[in-house]
């Protein structure tokens, strides 16, 4: 009988090699890269809290929802934490990447209304529709997002309104963490916030291999000091995934 397709070795291109994930949780990434035959070593070094005001500000302005023309939201959690609000209102939703498109759609029941090609906060921007008359756009983020992104959708003609839906907080790892994650072939980084909590908890040392998921990830790995080996051409989960395979896996 012949084998299975995800169990033969051209689809398993990553048997053998140990890929270190940082992200909170286990999620699309970890699961994209076992099923690619790679050994995961998850070390979460985030963790995500309420603002520091409790969430006072974001309920104030979710009591409002139906105020504004559009939500916009950059991550999975921001939208775990904003889209039950939308539920029942007619207003229009952005996100930047699949996965966090993926979050609201489960949470509202209907699709997304702008998704960039590129999963880039600056491709958000110019993907977003001409403004008109000065539509009222909630922009929920992290307290650690970079300000640009309201700026430019300010520029595009909207009256923005930025909240900070969640803190990203550092998580120390244990001395094994430590260990497993600079004894593997790989780390992956997805976010920027991932680049620096590594930098924040571990140091530059790191895995040989460095893959980003996207040109704003490595410029802050850089600029924390490490030294990046990849950078994903396809800025998502299955380009990053795409990616590691590209870098590690000698062509045949």
């Amino acid at each position: 009988m012949p084998a299975d397709a995800s169990t033969r070795p051209s689809a398993r291109p990553l048997r053998g090699r140990t890929i270190v994930t940082t992200r909170e949780r286990p999620g699309v990434l970890d699961s994209r890269l076992a099923r690619a035959g790679a050994d995961v070593v998850h070390v979460p070094l985030i963790e995500t809290a309420d603002p520091v005001d409790g969430g006072r500000e974001l309920g104030e302005v979710l009591d409002h929802i139906a105020s504004f023309d559009w939500v916009v939201v950059t991550s999975p959690v921001g939208a775990e934490r904003v889209m039950p609000s939308v539920c029942g209102h007619d207003v229009r939703i952005a996100t930047v990447g699949t996965r966090t498109a993926e979050v609201a759609t489960r949470l509202t029941g209907r699709a997304v209304d702008v998704v960039p090609t590129r999963q880039l906060a600056v491709e958000l921007v110019a993907a977003m529709p001409n403004a008109g008359d000065t539509p009222r756009l909630l922009l929920a983020v992290a307290d650690r997002a970079d300000p640009a992104t309201a700026t430019a959708l300010a520029d595009r003609g909207y009256d923005v309104t930025l909240v900070t839906a969640y803190r990203t907080l550092l998580r120390a790892p244990t001395a094994p963490q430590r260990r497993a994650a600079l004894a593997a072939d790989a780390v992956v980084f997805a976010s920027g916030s991932a680049a620096a909590s590594w930098v924040d908890a571990i140091g530059t040392d790191a895995p040989p291999t460095v893959v980003s998921i996207g040109p704003s990830t490595t410029a802050v790995a850089t600029e924390r000091g490490l030294q990046v080996t990849a950078t994903a051409t396809d800025h998502s989960i299955d380009g990053l995934v795409a990616q590691v395979i590209h870098t590690l896996v000698p062509p045949p």
